[in-house]
């Protein structure tokens, strides 16, 4: 309906006289607030507001002033940082936290990311910017599985399994949003929903085929934590699942996202996503019948660039052609308020603590600046140390051919060799190698990718090192005529690094993923073993031997071979490995229970060791395995996990919960069936080809009674 001018003014006398003289009203409960608002707003308003998500010129949503409402920037990023726009401090890669594996790493990086999220919005809505980048709705975390090893993503994900990724983004979404009983600092958006893990060359038409069993036991796990750690967003992906686009799929978004898991929030579609399924997906004919049917699907807000050619722009129509109802566009719209609500738009500024957030004391103070340090070092995996090379007494070398700054001022002569010019490294010069490297006591090799060689839409082509760079390795091994060569591999994907883990010449390999602005102190700290260096981190994905070990990658049957969980042969290094400065040991396993009924958690304690002279910490591991399920599952699947920093010759007890969600097998649902299950726990995967000098403990407890369907024990 249209309001009249006479209605128009109805309106804003009702709200005015609310907003000056009746003070209870913000103790009305959330659902009341919202409903009267929406209906206070036309048609039109309506559309605008679902219609305009950003980015670019289809954002900010717009104000109605009238009614109080400002404009509201929805496209923000906010996965290691509010780093999109202007300064910040800059945490991580998702991946190289997931490294980390430490929920308590990513609940303090994700807390200092909302901080400052909320203190550069303060300052941009004060200035009247509400550009990308702007506002405090997060398109963070990014929780798809990294099934394949050149998906040009997997920097932004927390690895190939669904369990460590599902404890990930609980600490994220819980830190992000905040604990305080009324106000969110920031709103999480969990992405990309659903089965969107590349490839991202093809991401605008790709149909995923998933079977239900990939769908419930590895694609969708992650994001059942997500709700229910209380994110106010979910993101619908690009690509199709089994032939329907994502951001129309009613089983997806409504279905399973609202029905099943009962989630309350909003779905925003990725940017563009609903604008390419006439064209892509052929899908639909035209704009009119994709805003109709991805409105009805669950989708609430569309990301689009352009304030006139959006899909939900054509709302309207489709309510004219009856395609879909007023009532609709109204539940629809409910979310995007309540979220603004609770954000604390619609409050005065003094009642909600954080609008007193302020650049200057929040953006880059120290406290960001040392956790950036700390969560640079946590990331690091010791792959490989020869002898004990490190860490390093650099007292004893005179001459370092090494590029960061940071140890000039422990290192007398500090020689850089520049031998590419970029990560793709298609011009090399061994000129430089030769000059840097002569003559030094110590070389630190530096190789990798970069955004030049995978990122959003460019997936790579192989596995081997960009370009010349093995040659490189090659060069700065003979020109090092024996002295130690340290290898630090700055990468998302696997690289194929054999020569270099077979070769005694590489005496050591640290992989480093992308840390940052903390790069060289942190790995200043992590050479010479500074408090709390020494390498803990462990490898969140699976590196293969070659290709040939792994599915293509529009492949998405996890049986054919995807991850730990259902790989064929050996790895060249297994998900999970990583090494330290120091030595562990296990013993004392103890199972609670022989036996649990079906539902029934498990509960296991074992002690941990550090039988070694540093002090250091050990990422312990717990996986299960099926002895005699009915239906095909996974190798190996890990059920807990815990980053303990165990002092030199001490000793800690750590206990573990096996919730019975992990014990569940795919029937024609989630079910936990009677048999038994085998338990192992250490410091990495059980009989592992490569594997560290550190034990592995077994045991093995039954489930008895009659299958139960998963859903009626939670």
């Amino acid at each position: 309906m249209r309001f009249s001018a006479g209605n128009q003014q109805q309106r804003f006398s009702v709200w005015w006289y609310a907003k000056r003289f009746s003070l209870s009203k913000y103790s009305l409960p959330w659902e009341k607030r919202v409903d009267d608002l929406i209906g206070r707003l036309t048609l039109d308003e309506m559309i605008l507001q679902l219609a305009r998500g950003g980015a670019k010129s289809n954002g900010p949503a717009p104000p109605v002033p009238e009614l109080g409402i400002g404009p509201h920037q929805w496209n923000n990023e906010c996965l290691r940082g509010a780093v999109e726009a202007g300064n910040a401090t800059s945490f991580p890669e998702a991946l190289g936290l997931s490294a980390a594996f430490s929920t308590d790493l990513i609940f303090k990086v994700a807390n200092a990311t909302a901080y400052e999220v909320r203190a550069k919005f303060n300052n941009n809505s004060k200035n009247n910017r509400y550009s990308d980048h702007t506002g405090i709705s997060c398109f963070s975390p990014v929780i798809n599985i990294m099934r394949h090893p050149l998906w040009g993503r997997n920097q932004e994900t927390y690895g190939e399994d669904p369990y460590l990724t599902g404890e990930l983004v609980k600490s994220f979404v819980i830190a992000l949003q905040g604990n305080h009983p009324r106000y969110i600092i920031a709103n999480a958006g969990c992405k990309h929903f659903a089965a969107y893990c590349g490839p991202d060359d093809t991401r605008f038409q790709f149909d995923a085929k998933v079977t239900d069993v990939d769908l419930f036991q590895t694609y969708l796990p992650a994001f059942k934590e997500c709700v229910k750690a209380g994110s106010y967003s979910v993101m619908c992906s690009y690509n199709s699942v089994n032939g329907i686009p994502a951001c129309a799929n009613k089983r997806l978004l409504t279905d399973i996202l609202r029905d099943d898991w009962g989630f309350k929030g909003y779905v925003v579609s990725d940017e563009l996503a609903m604008e390419i399924m006439p064209v892509s997906h052929n899908f639909t004919k035209n704009y009119t019948e994709t805003a109709a049917k991805s409105l009805t699907a669950g989708c609430n807000l569309d990301l689009a660039r352009n304030n006139v050619a959006t899909v939900y722009n054509y709302l309207n129509d489709a309510v004219t052609s009856k395609m879909i109802t007023v009532d609709l566009i109204k539940k629809r719209l409910h979310p995007l308020f309540y979220t603004r609500f609770r954000l604390g738009e619609f409050d005065p500024p003094e009642m909600n603590p954080f609008t007193m957030l302020e650049v200057d004391r929040v953006v880059e103070c120290p406290e960001h600046q040392e956790l950036a340090v700390q969560a640079a070092m946590k990331t690091f995996v010791l792959l490989k140390n020869e002898g004990n090379t490190l860490p390093v007494d650099f007292k004893s070398v005179n001459n370092l051919a090494n590029p960061f700054q940071g140890l000039k001022d422990s290192v007398k002569n500090v020689t850089l060799g520049q031998g590419c010019d970029t990560p793709i490294c298609d011009k090399y010069q061994q000129s430089q190698i030769a000059m840097a490297v002569t003559g030094a006591d110590f070389v630190v090799v530096c190789l990798g990718t970069g955004v030049g060689v995978e990122t959003e839409g460019q997936d790579r082509k192989k596995i081997s090192l960009p370009g010349k760079q093995l040659q490189l390795l090659k060069d700065a091994v003979m020109y090092a005529s024996g002295k130690p060569v340290i290898l630090l591999l700055f990468n998302a994907g696997p690289l194929d690094i054999s020569w270099a883990m077979a070769n005694s010449g590489v005496n050591a390999i640290v992989e480093c993923f992308y840390p940052s602005q903390a790069t060289g102190e942190s790995i200043r700290r992590m050479l010479i073993n500074a408090p709390g260096a020494n390498p803990g981190g462990r490898l969140p994905a699976t590196w293969p031997a070659s290709l040939d070990q792994v599915p293509a990658i529009d492949d998405y049957d996890m049986s054919h071979g995807s991850t730990y969980r259902y790989f064929k042969g050996e790895p060249l290094i297994p998900f999970g490995y990583g090494m330290s400065y120091t030595t562990f040991s296990y013993s004392n396993l103890k199972i609670d229970s022989s036996s649990i009924k079906t539902c029934q958690n498990e509960t296991l304690h074992v002690t941990v060791s550090n039988t070694g002279a540093l002090d250091g910490d050990e990422v312990t591991q717990v996986y299960i395995k099926w002895v005699n399920a009915s239906v095909p599952t996974p190798n190996l699947q890990l059920v807990g996990f815990s980053r303990t920093e165990v002092k030199a010759k001490g000793m800690v007890s750590l206990t573990f919960t096996i919730e019975a969600r992990m014990m569940a097998v795919y029937k024609d649902q989630l079910v936990i069936e009677p048999g038994t299950i085998e338990v192992y726990v250490g410091g990495q995967q059980p009989n592992q080809k490569m594997s560290l000098n550190s034990n592995i403990l077994q045991g093995s407890f039954k489930i008895t009674g009659s299958t139960v369907p998963l859903s009626k024990c939670q």
